[in-house]
């Protein structure tokens, strides 16, 4: 699990003193609250995963590969098989251990491609993912040479899949594993005004929240002067007037509050007091990119559109075209 002291440590060495001296008892505050149902079943699998020894870890293909340097038996190949589908459902990846493919729910490389080159080199900087599901941006982002990689969700599952894919890299990348930090938070559990973070990624969070503009003025606060925003979201065609407030669920999601056209987007950053804010890129939702696999059996995008025209959600909502903005404080 986390170890919260050595967590401290870490944002010490950072120079979030302000937050370091909190985090211990934030921590043990989330750790102590009574676990998920399936902690114990989770845990076990993390248990359970077999030591692949030394190797190489690259995503040179897009998936985060790692590579032992023996090939595995049939039986350590299965249990480590059995351990990781024990942490099913797998949404963000794609992951590689061996040979065993762990085909996630979305190509979160492909969105990765389309950020990358629009973005502040990130050598030697201090980025902050906010959302970050298991952790795959969090390991590109420390391959692109970020100094340290703070991701915060708070989703229990995401944290027990990120705890087995470090368990198995950490032998083979010990400098990657050293530079990527999950915490088991959210955005609104940071230390207001940290003004510390070089580049943010928010990626797949605005549209769940309740007041955008609140969480946009939160990630400023949490960037230095002349830091970077990096946000990708849902948007909507339309002029800088135009916003999407779904009267119920959109594409079978409850938790859709606001979904504006890319220009009311830039109006909403430049509002909150970001600078330099430009649309960089523009893209459609495939069935390509999201759908069920093996290792995410429930439903995927190809549920959530009309069957009779895939234009629209099921609801009869434009389908789901997503946004990348970057923007500097």
């Amino acid at each position: 699990m986390i170890d919260p002291a050595q967590v401290r440590q870490l944002l010490s060495a950072e120079g979030l003193e302000g937050w370091a001296a909190g985090i211990e008892a934030q921590l043990a505050q989330v750790l102590r609250i009574a676990p998920h149902g399936d902690w114990g079943r989770w845990q076990q699998a993390l248990d359970d995963l077999p030591a692949l020894g030394g190797g190489r870890v690259h995503c040179d293909d897009g998936a985060l590969n790692i590579v032992p340097e023996q090939a595995l038996s049939a039986e350590t190949r299965e249990r480590l098989r059995r351990s990781l589908m024990a942490l099913h459902p797998w949404r963000k990846g794609p992951y590689r251990v061996a040979d065993i493919m762990i085909d996630t729910e979305w190509r979160s490389d492909w969105k990765w491609q389309r950020v990358l080159p629009h973005i502040a080199p990130l050598h030697d900087r201090l980025v902050l993912d906010v959302g970050c599901g298991n952790g795959y941006h969090c390991w590109r982002i420390a391959e692109a040479g970020a100094r340290r990689v703070i991701g915060v969700d708070p989703t229990a599952l995401f944290i027990a899949q990120h705890l087995a894919i470090r368990q198995l890299l950490s032998p083979m990348a010990p400098d990657l594993a050293q530079r990527v930090q999950l915490l088991p938070l959210g955005i609104e559990d940071l230390p207001a005004g940290l003004g510390a973070f070089d580049t943010l990624f928010s990626m797949g969070v605005l549209y769940h929240r309740r007041s955008p503009i609140d969480h946009l003025m939160d990630l400023r606060a949490a960037l230095r002067p002349g830091g970077q925003l990096v946000l990708e979201t849902l948007v909507i065609e339309g002029g800088p007037d135009q916003v999407l407030v779904p009267n119920g669920r959109y594409a079978k999601m409850r938790n859709v509050w606001f979904i504006p056209s890319a220009a009311m987007l830039e109006t909403w950053l430049r509002r909150s007091g970001f600078h330099a804010v430009s649309t960089v890129d523009v893209t459609a939702t495939t069935v390509r990119e999201q759908r069920s696999t093996p290792w995410m059996t429930f439903e995927s995008l190809a549920d959530f559109l009309d069957p009779a025209d895939n234009r629209f959600t099921i609801e009869g909502h434009p389908a789901p075209v997503r946004a990348v903005l970057i923007a500097t404080t």
